[in-house]
């Protein structure tokens, strides 16, 4: 038996529409649709892992970060990287990603 696809799946399989900043064979990096910054982007692996701490090899990890400031440093100079792992630690969506969160004119604490 096979899990249902994630939302994100759903997304870079194009079954669901999204606003994608940045793609390559490995990630994807979208918009996010509920933000909680001026810019509040998604950056997600097209290989599933549902959090955080299932990916063990330190390869795909830096990979996964690298990417996260490559995209992050394509939209701002500042900006802060995020991650949810498990329910209890605010994770929604059960598919590895890092929100890049940046955009403040006077940084996250501001109300600009």
């Amino acid at each position: 038996m096979t899990a249902s696809p994630t939302l994100f799946t759903r997304i870079i399989a194009r079954e669901i529409p999204s606003d994608i900043v940045y793609e390559d064979e490995n990630y994807i990096a979208i918009r996010d649709i509920a933000p909680k910054a001026p810019i509040h982007l998604l950056v997600i692996p097209k290989t599933v892992s549902a959090r955080l701490d299932e990916i063990t090899d330190e390869g795909e990890m830096g990979r996964l970060w690298l990417t996260a400031v490559k995209v992050a440093r394509q939209h701002a100079a500042d900006y802060r990287l995020l991650v949810n792992s498990g329910e209890k630690g605010g994770q929604v969506v059960f598919h590895t990603h890092i929100h890049i969160l940046a955009g403040w004119e006077n940084g996250p604490d501001s109300d600009t």
